[in-house]
């Protein structure tokens, strides 16, 4: 086995693990967190802060690389006395310039707000009915990409926004079909609202990482992606550290817990998982995008659609009102123009780089 084929290979299977990770975590996640508040949880702060306070795990694997780079610099040294930009940023501990610090610093204060209109939105909506309106994010993202990175709207891109956002006045149009028993309207339309806040946060977040990038002035690799990763998790649990200790979620934390109708004991577990499941959503999404593509982390994210609404229906009993499903079927439709779109315009912008190339090598053979 070539050198070459060993690489593809560890791609490839860490490829699929991120996609592992991923599926667990966009699927897990809003189940474990609307467990939470099904079950007598009420701290929508604390179950914020839950979505980013396992960043610590990222630790892990930032410490193998680490020292993976710790053993590949005394290597090249042993061979070689030179020193050069390569072998600092080996011997370095972390990759991040303060200019990216001060970034995700930035993108992390954001989160911790968008968490909160979430978890708000998972509070007082079925998990279904979340999940489709989380799904509208890609017309938001689409239009904040346009205003912030200059990315430009094609047929496919407009039909997919149209019809991402007749999907949610669809549901907006239907909303008391699945209000939850003892909840009123006036609490069930404004977790619509803060649902469709968070899409729309989110939305933004999504360009400002790839502005991010394009700004950083510095080579992108997953190492210092995890790093980025860690930094805005650390503010955005900050942020909703904040939250609870003005709400007092702390000093509620074991009044709620006796009385969790699934036991004490249970509800730091649910706790603890809770915050394990989004930590691999996190690390899954940036690691399938390293590995691959946004395109495909997106794709992974839009199939585990359906399987987190049919779940929701499936643990928690929730209604699948025809609402839904012609819902559902606008937000995978509005996808996959979207998709078909993009899949459309890289492949022109590959011909046309192969062109120009061409004609670079007829210029350059010219006696």
């Amino acid at each position: 086995m070539t050198i070459q084929e060993n690489s593809s290979r560890t791609k490839k299977f860490l490829l699929a693990i991120n996609c592992i990770l991923l599926a667990i975590g966009n699927c897990g996640g809003p189940l474990i967190t609307r467990l939470y508040f099904l079950k007598g949880g009420e701290r929508i702060w604390l179950s914020s802060w839950l979505e980013t306070v396992g960043w610590p795990i990222v630790l892990i694997p930032l410490s193998f690389s680490y020292f993976n780079r710790r053993r590949e610099f005394r290597g090249k040294m042993i061979l070689s006395t030179s020193t050069d930009n390569d072998n600092d940023n080996n011997a370095k501990f972390i990759l991040m310039t303060p200019r990216i610090f001060v970034a995700s610093i930035g993108i992390g204060i954001l989160t911790g707000f968008d968490n909160y209109l979430y978890a708000y939105g998972v509070a007082k909506l079925p998990v279904s009915t979340s999940a489709l309106l989380i799904a509208s994010q890609l017309a938001f993202t689409a239009g904040f990409a346009f205003l912030l990175v200059k990315q430009k709207f094609t047929s496919y891109s407009i039909n997919s926004i149209f019809l991402l956002t007749l999907g949610a006045v669809v549901l907006a149009l239907h909303a008391n079909g699945d209000r939850p028993n003892g909840e009123s309207r006036k609490e069930y339309i404004l977790g619509f609202i803060m649902t469709l806040g968070a899409a729309a946060l989110y939305g933004l977040i999504l360009p400002l990482f790839e502005l991010l990038y394009k700004k950083a002035k510095q080579g992108i690799t997953y190492t210092l992606v995890m790093e980025i990763q860690a930094v805005y998790c650390i503010f955005s649990t900050v942020v909703c550290t904040i939250g609870m200790i003005i709400n007092k979620d702390f000093q509620a934390m074991s009044r709620e817990a006796k009385s969790f109708e699934l036991g004490e004991a249970r509800y730091y577990i649910v706790i603890i998982w809770s915050a394990i499941l989004w930590q691999c959503f996190f690390l899954g999404a940036i690691g399938v995008i390293y590995f691959s593509s946004s395109l495909v982390s997106g794709i992974l994210i839009t199939v585990l659609l359906p399987v987190t609404e049919i779940l929701g229906v499936v643990f928690y009993g929730e209604k699948f009102t025809p609402e839904k499903g012609v819902s559902l079927v606008l937000s995978i439709w509005g996808f996959i123009s979207y998709l078909y779109g993009d899949i459309k315009a890289s492949k022109k912008k590959k011909e046309n780089q192969s062109k120009e190339q061409e004609m670079i090598e007829k210029i350059n053979c010219t006696p």
